[in-house]
């Protein structure tokens, strides 16, 4: 079996992260900042490491991603920040879609450009095999997740057993491919495909790596990522993401950086941005009173509900929390309640 010798691309990639993203200067201590910031992640850069600078870039003293994109991957990268970090499970559960692009004819084990070549093949695809071997992945499809990715085994996460040469049985777990097209071909004076770009539309938990590998072996070849673009989370698309160095720069035109300030500059969404395809609930100051306090309310006269199901909470146009409508048969006349499950904090 071919072998090479590793790029040390991993490395690579944790040296340069802090020259990827911008020196920034100690800051005089942590603040709450609530909204979203819409982060087109840049390559060479850990999802957590992109999270960390932005909360030094606004001394924002709580935070979290929206699903991990891979170092060597670029992208829509959501981060909540502050009391957004309750509403962000629905964006961690969405479906994404991604710009993949192979490279035919080597098998890497991590399934990406930062790893050793494995294995390697003289058989490359043509087109019209790539084309044909997409239906066999549409829909409900199993996947083994890789062994160079973050699970954990007893505690221990994959890829450090990777890295010790130790292999580990991993349960098929499943998924759903939306969508896939070819978007683009790179072939040799035979005619044969060394390189393409796939488009993936594809639910929460879905290993493109494995997909690719998994596509190239039904087209009689093997292949690896050699790029990897995030292009949207559920309705976020990159059209609506901001870049390192923009964020940067609008930053330094603000002082003092807050929330409100940060959203009139068009760098941050508000918290309920999260949360703005449920319908509406307008609630009454006494509503409002029982619901903080983790209580159902029930409707009030002239007050319409939709009929089940999770509903955004206003009061007096600001945005309290999410809450479920559901039937309440102990109160025949007045049929349904409002159930608060995740408010943010009173002001």
């Amino acid at each position: 079996m071919p072998t090479t010798s590793p790029r040390n691309l991993t490395t690579q990639v944790n040296l340069l992260s802090d020259r990827v993203l911008p020196d920034l200067p100690r800051h005089s201590g942590w603040h709450a900042i609530d909204g979203v910031i819409l982060f087109d992640k840049p390559v060479g850069v850990t999802s957590n490491g992109a999270l960390q600078w932005v909360r030094r870039l606004l001394a924002a003293e709580k935070g979290g991603h929206t699903g991990t994109l891979d170092p060597f991957a670029t992208g829509v990268l959501p981060l909540c920040l502050g009391e957004a970090t309750k509403f962000s499970a629905d964006l961690l559960n969405a479906d994404k879609t991604y710009e993949a692009t192979l490279r035919f004819g080597q098998k890497t084990d991590t399934a990406d450009l930062t790893g050793t070549v494995i294995e390697e093949t003289a058989e490359l695809p043509t087109v019209a095999k790539l084309e044909a071997v997409c239906p066999q992945f549409m829909g409900p499809i199993s996947q083994i997740p890789p062994m160079y990715s973050a699970l954990k085994r007893d505690g221990q996460p994959l890829y450090k057993l990777a890295r010790q040469g130790v292999e580990v049985e991993r349960a098929p777990r499943q998924i759903s491919i939306h969508a896939l097209a070819w978007l683009n071909f790179e072939q040799n004076a035979a005619g044969q495909v060394h390189t393409a770009t796939l488009r993936v539309r594809c639910s929460k938990g879905t290993y493109v790596r494995t997909l690719a590998e998994d596509m190239a072996i039904a087209a009689g070849s093997l292949a690896h990522l050699i790029a990897l673009r995030r292009t949207q989370v559920g309705a976020v698309t990159l059209q609506g993401c901001v870049s390192p160095e923009a964020l940067h720069q609008g930053v330094a035109a603000i002082s003092p950086i807050t929330a409100g300030a940060l959203q009139a500059a068009d760098l941050m969404q508000p918290v309920v941005f999260l949360v703005q395809d449920l319908p509406v609930v307008k609630l009454t100051e006494a509503q409002m009173l029982r619901c903080r306090h983790g209580n159902p309310c029930q409707a009030e006269a002239g007050q319409r509900l939709p009929t089940a199901g999770q509903c955004r909470l206003l009061v007096q146009g600001r945005f309290l929390g999410v809450a479920e409508i559901s039937p309440d048969p102990s109160n025949p006349d007045n049929p349904l309640k409002i159930q608060p499950i995740r408010l943010v904090s009173a002001e």
